[in-house]
């Protein structure tokens, strides 16, 4: 292991919440090209430079807990991550990236897009709270009271 478990839950603390961050980003984004506060062009060139970070900090992410030997929550991350590069290299040739702004409008795909954006953040939001509670388990995996014996609680301020 590199990193210590408190350490390493607190990246991914980071990460997640780093990641949610954009997440909340792209529906405003999106919502206001719904509403027309922007064009598809902004639109989508805003959204299109945010697609590869967000795929690095996941990869980062389960990266990291595969080498510290997470494996539950390595393989829960997969799907996700097998997810947004299935979505990556489906773009079809020509267009701009995965966020189109000749095709944002047509085939309702402005809804997919936010029903996308509405799935991840969920998913995100729930792997958030359970790295917050792994953190918080494992910085209290010692005994965090000092006991001299079985019973007895030490008081250190006399």
């Amino acid at each position: 292991m590199i990193l210590s478990d408190p350490v390493l839950f607190a990246i991914s603390l980071a990460d997640t919440g780093a990641i949610l961050f954009l997440l909340v980003y792209f529906v405003i984004t999106l919502s206001d090209l719904e509403c027309d506060y922007l064009n598809a062009q902004q639109c989508c060139s805003r959204l299109n430079q945010w697609v590869l970070p967000k795929i690095i900090a996941h990869i980062f992410l389960s990266f990291l807990l595969l080498i510290h030997g997470h494996w539950l929550l390595m393989l829960i991350n997969l799907p996700m991550a097998a997810w947004m590069a299935y979505e990556t290299v489906s773009v079809p040739s020509g267009n701009l990236g995965i966020y189109d702004p000749t095709e944002i409008h047509n085939r309702g795909q402005l809804k997919r897009h936010m029903r996308d954006c509405m799935v991840y953040l969920g998913y995100y939001l729930i792997f958030f709270f359970m790295y917050l509670y792994c953190m918080i388990v494992s910085l209290l995996k010692g005994d965090p009271i000092n006991r001299k014996d079985e019973g007895e609680i030490i008081n250190d301020f006399k």
